[in-house]
């Protein structure tokens, strides 16, 4: 079952508080972890199809969970183990991103790409959405 079909509706306040977290620190947290995480493009996919107006809401609803559970501190595998930490982030970012997989854009894709292109730099923020943009 994929996001857009399910038939439980996610909470809300909890996708807001979500989204709230990820605009103020994900830019943050990925400069922490850019050279330590092989998933950085799906990453940065997810997050701005997650941020985009036109990405269905529970879509965004599944993106900004596992956004949110990637800057979260504490997480099944602390980050700080060498070789593990990032890999319960990365599945659960996997999970998200193949449950929603045909809501990613490729207009995702090519702002994460020229993030990844920048440094992951917090320059690449999208503002106002990706409405206009091509595969919008």
């Amino acid at each position: 079952m994929d996001a857009g079909t399910s038939a439980e509706s996610p909470d809300p306040r909890k996708v807001e508080s979500d989204e709230r977290l990820v605009r103020r620190r994900f830019w943050r947290k990925l400069a922490a972890s850019m050279e330590r995480i092989p998933f950085a493009a799906d990453l940065l996919a997810a997050y701005y199809a997650a941020l985009d107006p036109v990405t269905p809401w529970r879509v965004k609803a599944t993106l900004l969970g596992a956004l949110a559970y990637f800057i979260m501190p504490a997480d099944m595998v602390p980050d700080v183990i060498a070789g593990l930490g990032f890999t319960d982030d990365a599945a659960v970012l996997a999970a998200a991103v193949q449950a929603v997989r045909s809501a990613i854009l490729p207009s995702h894709r090519e702002r994460a790409a020229a993030a990844l292109a920048r440094g992951g730099t917090e320059g690449a923020e999208p503002r106002g959405g990706t409405a206009g943009q091509a595969g919008a």
